[in-house]
């Protein structure tokens, strides 16, 4: 089956084989060994020289563990919800009584920085700002350098979603002035799922010290804490074949370089919104001012179901997405992120010309 997916996204033979060399020991010295190099190998993918923690859950563990924490409750705080990952981490800061501020609410538009630079006017006791940097809902490229230029003039805390860009995208962790940022292993990092890894700030861990809300599994500074021994190791059981897939798949980027990894997104996002635009099909969100490298979603006219159009490619042995939420009966997307290449794109896009001219 050929995984167009937003993920989990095809795994390499080689990080396969990586994940199934035999058993090593979590507090073993060539593991550890295994642990730095992977960490030492994201740092590039973040754009920053700093501190970067595994933490063994989904990117969902990692975003309510950035949560948990940075703050107290009753903490207030700015989140771009237009798309549904944004307001998925609204609601895990409110589970915590966190008070979100939604801005920007609408999924058709993009995330604009005048809407916090607006919200901090009538609300200036707000301590940070969450926001996707991809949002595969809605195929978005959230502004995130303009976003946290005006956070970080009001002295706000910049919290980013990367789970579906690092690696597919450039971001600059450091140039840009964010203080966390968190990606998963399953998307364009081309593993299996199940691993996170969040980079911190030093203005982070400031407000760390000062956070109230409980954790124990999601301790940050614990987890700092173990990598920074002599030998790295993380709290509990590490997931071992996790982080060599890992390991290998960074070695895999890096290999092919990442100015050409992030050309080759670029280049697949292109192909097939130009098919889009040939086909005279329209995005799913057409007025938005930045699209996603790493995914696509597609409108699907009225006269046609967009769930037989997914039924028939996956006869074909291609999987796409179903669309999130308002779009979930009305629109298909296209992931096209990790070790998916251009002819994986012309695959899927002959097969989608067949069916729907078959369709009429």
């Amino acid at each position: 089956m050929l995984l167009m997916t937003p993920g989990p996204t095809r795994v390499p033979d080689r990080v396969l084989a990586a994940g199934a060399r035999p058993m090593l020991h979590h507090r073993d010295a060539e593991f550890s060994q295994i642990l730095s190099s992977a960490i030492d190998k994201l740092r590039p993918l973040f754009g920053t020289g700093g501190d970067v923690l595994p933490v063994h859950a989904t990117g969902r563990g990692a975003m309510e563990g950035a949560i948990c924490n940075l703050f107290s409750p009753g903490d207030q705080i700015a989140s771009f919800c237009n798309g549904h990952f944004g307001e998925m981490w609204s609601r895990i800061a409110e589970a915590f009584g966190i008070i979100v501020h939604r801005i920007c609410t609408d999924w058709n538009s993009s995330a604009h920085p005048a809407a916090l630079s607006k919200l901090f006017e009538s609300s200036p006791n707000i301590k940070a700002v969450l926001v996707a940097h991809s949002d595969t809902s809605t195929g978005a490229l959230n502004d995130v350098a303009s976003i946290a230029a005006v956070a970080r003039d009001a002295g706000l805390l910049v919290m980013v979603d990367v789970v579906s860009s690092l690696g597919g995208a450039p971001f600059r962790f450091n140039d840009w002035g964010i203080d966390v940022a968190i990606t998963s292993s399953q998307k364009c990092l081309m593993s299996s799922p199940g691993l996170s890894f969040v980079a911190i700030s030093d203005r982070a861990w400031k407000q760390c010290e000062s956070s109230r809300l409980p954790r124990s599994y999601f301790d940050f500074q614990a987890i700092r804490k173990m990598l920074n021994r002599a030998k790295a190791e993380t709290p509990g059981t590490t997931p071992v074949h996790l982080i060599m897939q890992i390991e290998a798949a960074l070695s895999l980027i890096h290999g092919e370089g990442l100015e050409s990894v992030f050309h080759r997104h670029q280049t697949m996002s292109r192909m097939v919104r130009d098919w889009i635009a040939e086909f005279g099909l329209t995005l799913q969100c057409p007025e938005l001012s930045q699209y996603s490298p790493t995914l696509t979603a597609i409108s699907i006219p009225p006269l046609l179901s967009a769930g037989e159009i997914r039924q028939a490619l996956r006869e074909k042995g291609i999987l796409v997405a179903r669309g999130i939420g308002q779009f979930e009966d009305n629109s298909i997307r296209i992931g096209h992120m990790g070790d998916i290449r251009p002819a994986d794109i012309d695959i899927t896009l002959a097969a989608l010309t067949e069916i729907i001219k078959t369709a009429g």
